[in-house]
């Protein structure tokens, strides 16, 4: 060939080579533009007030995809990534020239594909827009829609766009989905054996998957290792140590936090994708796990709900709906915060509330706990004792039927249901009948959100607002229940509520209630910035026998609240509030039942009397740990409490409440048991315990 010839050759090779970039130009120009709002579609995630994950749901179509951006992933993996993927990602402006004809050389030279030369940006292209052929048009369309996205969403756009495509085995997609499902957590900090692993593995995510074949993952991960190594990324040692960390080789369960909560808020609007709570991750793993604890302790169908409502706000802090929510025994996935149930002895304090504001009482007003009827209506203690002349204090913290009742007429039945209902409460009645004494010891229906909404009006000086449980929720009207001083007033009484056996030493104010038959235990308390309520029972509403509030869900309501931290102390008092004894109270005050003359107020009183051990009784004391001390429950009847015990002399504790009180002797033998009651009379027997 002559030199013109070859010459023209060159020309014309060189004319082609020049003429490519415009015809490329061109094809790329030619191309529809790619439809990024098909890329929105994601898993529903329903996060807590912090954006922690409680819960996330699968696609329609099975796939997990979480999206998640670059600043909220460990800056390792970013790291890790773009130095075995693409180490001049921030260089190119979508297709890398130099990669190309490495990877064009490396085909010629050996024969084979030895690498691809594609871009992140090639392959978040060819995830956004997927084909199964490995032809040249692909590859020319690949790099065409990689120019496209870099120009449209920039770096950052394309790094977000991997990090939520990016294929990891099975319907995982993204990096969240699979940092969640194999190493249980967030991809914010994750260890370099676990960062190579998730940069490993979307090149070949169905054959490298950990959970099948854990061989080929571990190697995958040491050649990301070993790239790491050949460009002194990372320390020697730091190396080491990810090389002999293990692989996962079980997908973990993804978080199912406030289950009943999240079904709730994705159930109302089903089109949101991200539902932000006022929830507390935190507080929610360890009450949920209180409430399992708990619930198992007590039987296979029992279960336990717990509601967290900040006192401020009303914000709903935590919810537990049940224990066990796959659990079938137990109706694990019913709802039970929402379940309208009998409150028992729970509504009590709000009668005292009413007569406080209404002035027909005052924490130190005498009451009467003995038999009467109120028409055809005759309840009874839930002992089926009587206390005789109590004050209105006494009658709340020991839970007294008798003067409950008593207020409770004075105040209205219909009245008082109506005052719940303009608080936002929920409150179902047997019959459309008018509504009967009966509701104040639990003749009603209410749900454990709606009664934790009310005790934390009571902590709030009586102002009520409703529960919220959306972060972007507005607070809501306030509504007045009762005016700050009785507030104070049933606030104070409780805050005096002689702690549960066994429970953690606290001071909060708090109710319990046990519904007719045994159905439902219940307490709910307050400290200065928290109201938490405790629902302990059967979901299908059946008896269980011991379940009662004081020794069933106290100690739970004491236990949840050490868990999340106790803010205790006295509730600043009003000015108004009157502080004094009954006998600096007006007369009108003094005892609620005027018809009755001040001289008889103590004259129908029981005799004090001790109804067990009688006297001169011979008491087997053996328990059944040979090391345990003897013990004796000494039961008293008439008189006035508070009471004082004595044993051999000595006090026994404080002043009781209670009839049944027991007492622990220091050895076998002879002991002789005192009780002295408020007015001063005396009662004595001598046992011999043996």
């Amino acid at each position: 060939m002559g030199w013109r010839r070859r010459l023209a050759v060159a020309a014309g090779g060189l004319a082609l080579l020049a003429s490519l970039p415009l015809g490329f130009a061109l094809y790329a120009r030619g191309l529809p533009p790619l439809d990024l709002d098909a890329l929105k579609e994601r898993s529903t995630i329903v996060v807590d007030r912090n954006g922690k994950l409680l819960r996330p749901f699968v696609m329609a179509d099975g796939r997990w995809r979480m999206p998640v951006s670059a600043a909220e992933v460990d800056p390792r993996f970013l790291t890790m990534l773009i130095a075995y993927e693409d180490q001049r990602f921030h260089q190119h402006g979508g297709v890398d020239p130099l990669a190309l004809v490495r990877a064009g050389w490396q085909w010629l030279a050996r024969g084979r594909i030895v690498s691809g030369g594609s871009t992140l940006s090639m392959q978040v292209a060819r995830l956004v827009e997927p084909r199964e052929a490995r032809t040249l048009g692909a590859k020319l369309r690949q790099m065409a829609r990689a120019i496209e996205l870099e120009r449209r969403v920039g770096k950052g756009g394309i790094l977000d766009l991997y990090l939520s495509l990016a294929p990891y085995g099975g319907n995982l997609e993204g990096l969240r989905a699979a940092s969640l499902a194999y190493f249980g957590k967030e991809p914010t900090r994750l260890s370099n054996a676990e960062a190579a692993l998730l940069v490993a593995l979307p090149q070949a995510p169905e054959s490298r998957r950990p959970d099948r074949f854990p061989q080929r993952a571990e190697a995958a991960r040491r050649r990301v290792i070993e790239r790491m190594r050949s460009q002194n990324t990372l320390a020697e040692a730091e190396l080491a140590r990810a090389e002999s960390e293990p692989v996962p080789e079980r997908r973990r369960p993804f978080p199912h936090l406030a289950a009943h909560r999240a079904e709730t808020l994705v159930a109302a609007d089903p089109a949101r994708r991200r539902h932000e709570t006022t929830l507390e991750r935190d507080w929610q793993v360890v009450l949920e796990r209180l409430a399992l604890e708990r619930a198992e302790a007590q039987g296979p169908k029992v279960s336990v709900a717990i509601v967290v409502v900040e006192n401020e706000t009303g914000q709903v802090r935590a919810s537990v709906g049940g224990a066990d929510y796959f659990n079938a025994a137990r109706w694990g996935g019913i709802d039970l915060t929402r379940a309208s149930r009998s409150p028992g002895s729970a509504l009590k304090p709000f009668i005292y509330a009413l007569a406080f504001e209404n002035g027909l009482a005052h924490p130190e007003t005498m009451l009467e706990d003995r038999p009467q009827r109120f028409g055809t209506y005759a309840p009874d203690n839930f002992d089926y004792a009587f206390q005789g002349m109590v004050t209105a204090r006494q009658a709340l913290q020991m839970s007294l039927n008798l003067p409950a009742v008593e207020l409770l007429q004075l105040v209205g039945a219909q009245r008082f249901i109506s005052r719940l209902r303009q608080a936002g409460a929920v409150v179902e009645t047997p019959d459309e009948s008018a509504p009967g004494l009966a509701i104040g010891l639990g003749g009603l229906g209410i749900s454990l959100q709606d009664l934790t909404m009310l005790y934390a009006g009571l902590a709030r000086g009586g102002v009520m607002l409703p529960s919220t449980e959306r972060q972007a929720q507005g607070q809501g009207l306030p509504s007045r229940f009762v005016g700050p001083v009785p507030a104070w007033y049933v606030g104070d009484i409780l805050l005096g509520a002689p702690p549960p056996d066994n429970a953690l030493q606290a001071r909060i104010a708090y109710k319990t209630g046990t519904s007719y038959g045994y159905r439902d235990a219940w307490a709910v308390g307050f400290d200065r910035k928290h109201t938490i309520g405790i629902w302990v029972g059967q979901a299908d509403n059946g008896a269980v026998p011991g379940l009662i509030g004081r020794k069933v869900a106290a100690p739970v309501l004491f236990d949840a609240f050490a868990r999340i931290g106790l803010s205790s102390g006295p509730m600043p008092r009003p000015r108004e509030a009157l502080v004094a004894s009954n006998a600096s109270l007006p007369p009108p005050l003094r005892h609620i039942r005027q018809d009755i003359p001040k001289t008889a107020l103590l004259g129908s009183r029981q005799a004090l009397q001790i109804a067990f051990p009688p006297d001169g009784a011979a008491i087997d004391t053996r328990a059944e740990r040979a090391d345990a001390r003897p013990s004796v429950m000494v039961k008293i009847a008439g008189g006035l409490p508070p009471f004082t015990l004595l044993l051999n002399g000595e006090p026994v504790g404080g002043q009781r409440l209670r009839r049944e009180i027991e007492i622990g002797p220091e050895g076998l033998g002879f002991a002789q048991i005192s009780v002295i009651d408020a007015t001063g009379a005396t009662e004595r027997v001598t046992i011999r315990l043996q």
